[in-house]
């Protein structure tokens, strides 16, 4: 199976956000592998791996592919470095791309490379748009799961069985190969993830996705990892939505005690309109 998996590098969400001007100051950020797309990773990974020996199976390869300035970089090697087996810097500032750009971008490598699936966060931490994934399966005419919490690999490789977390419990969808599938937290379960393969009584950590071993940083390097531009795929630095200006909530006025549930309710219905 020839897996394709967007990542994206994001502002580490635990650094407190700094307005300037109106804008999100990112002057000394830190910056990591978008943790939705890490889980990705970490699911495509699963998908072509004996999880009790750590083989890989026959003709599998996981590609990484991602949009963002040049130190991105660091943080592509850091999938390759998971076990990725070489990745697509697309070289461009923030600034000059939008989710629909990013989507003709990645029509444009798919095309070329032919994955027989897209594996992708559902969202990314810092925008949390959740657009890419469902605009790219409609740009495409590819069957999509979103939001996936499990994936079962079919007996014939022809489908995949992606389990969807819904309010009135689990929803599962059979997509078929190739389809664009976007993951959620519970993903990295200990046994989320099935490809026929890893022994039925093997469980993962079940803590995240893995950590990059020295073996895997070392070997990372030697990974190919090839530099493109936007124009190489048709698209153009033309984002059709831009950021005009940020700013903070304002403070919630503070908290009032009541002496007893019928105060509690009337307040809410006189006061807060809220029943």
């Amino acid at each position: 199976m020839k897996i394709l998996v967007p990542v994206k590098r994001v502002p580490d969400p635990t650094q407190k956000a700094k307005i300037k001007d109106g804008h999100i100051d990112l002057t000394g950020a830190s910056w990591i592998v978008n943790t939705f797309d890490e889980y990705a990773v970490e699911t495509a990974l699963r998908l072509v791996e004996n999880g009790a020996d750590g083989t890989r199976q026959a003709g599998a390869e996981i590609i990484v592919v991602s949009l963002g300035p040049d130190d991105a970089a660091k943080e592509i090697r850091t999938t390759l470095a998971m076990g990725a087996d070489r990745a697509i810097h697309v070289v461009t500032n923030d600034a000059e791309i939008d989710s629909l750009v990013v989507v003709k971008v990645l029509a444009g490598i798919i095309a070329a490379e032919k994955p027989d699936l897209v594996l992708m966060g559902k969202q990314a931490v810092d925008g949390d748009a959740n657009q890419v994934g469902q605009m790219l399966a409609g740009k495409l005419g590819w069957a999509q799961a979103t939001f996936a919490a499990s994936i079962e690999v079919a007996g014939d490789k022809k489908s995949l069985l992606v389990g969807r977390e819904v309010d009135g419990g689990v929803e599962y969808k059979r997509v078929p190969v190739p389809s664009v599938v976007t993951v959620d937290l519970r993903i990295v379960g200990p046994k989320a993830v099935k490809n026929g393969v890893t022994p039925e009584s093997h469980s993962y950590s079940g803590e995240g996705a893995r950590l990059p071993s020295l073996k895997g940083i070392m070997a990372a390097k030697k990974k190919p990892l090839a530099v493109a531009k936007l124009a190489d795929y048709g698209a153009e630095p033309k984002p059709m939505i831009k950021e005009l200006s940020v700013t903070l909530p304002p403070p919630r006025a503070a908290g009032q005690i009541v002496a007893d549930i019928p105060t509690l309710v009337k307040k809410l219905a006189d006061e807060a309109k809220a029943l």
